[in-house]
């Protein structure tokens, strides 16, 4: 049984809503996040842990890690999580997007929140990485400004790490 009720139909993007995930939204993030597993597996690099203990991964460091949900008409449509790597630097993660909302623009209000949350935070780098087979994703991690760091071979699949350097203003 599926946890999603939306339907893409008359969808507007100025009716979507990005907002810190509670609770109740962690079963629908756990089964984005089955959807999105290529061919339904776990890269050997990653062990879902996090999605697993949502709250405990991007909680429970005094906010210097977030978890947002997409939702159209009060159903959870996207999901992207930015984890704390260095006091200064951030890695997004988990930006899913239902098959059926993709290429919809949710996946670019999901990344514009992820950043501007980097930026209040005052971070300067933050890093990424993706499957080489998923090009809608890296056009849009190009789009932000994210540039290609290098590129890993993982279970016979390339992995590309991305890069972006946030600067702040100086301040007077």
């Amino acid at each position: 049984m599926t946890m999603f009720q939306s339907t893409p139909e008359n969808f507007e993007i100025e009716d979507v809503q990005v907002e810190l995930a509670s609770e109740k939204d962690f079963p629908a993030a756990r089964e984005l996040f089955q959807q999105g597993l290529l061919e339904g597996h776990i890269r050997n690099n990653d062990t879902g842990a996090d999605i697993d203990n949502i709250h405990d991964a991007y909680f429970n460091d005094d906010g210097a890690s977030g978890f947002w949900v997409a939702k159209h008409g009060g159903t959870v449509i996207g999901m992207i999580a930015v984890q704390q790597t260095a006091d200064d630097a951030a890695e997004v993660r988990r930006l899913r997007v239902r098959d059926e909302y993709r290429r919809r623009g949710v996946g670019t209000l999901l990344m514009k929140q992820a950043l501007s949350f980097c930026q209040r935070q005052g971070y300067l780098k933050v890093i990424l990485d993706v499957r080489i087979e998923r090009g809608p994703a890296i056009a849009l991690f190009e789009k932000f400004g994210f540039l290609l760091a290098r590129t890993r071979d993982l279970d016979g699949r390339k992995l590309l790490e991305f890069y972006v350097d946030l600067y702040r203003e100086p301040e007077e």
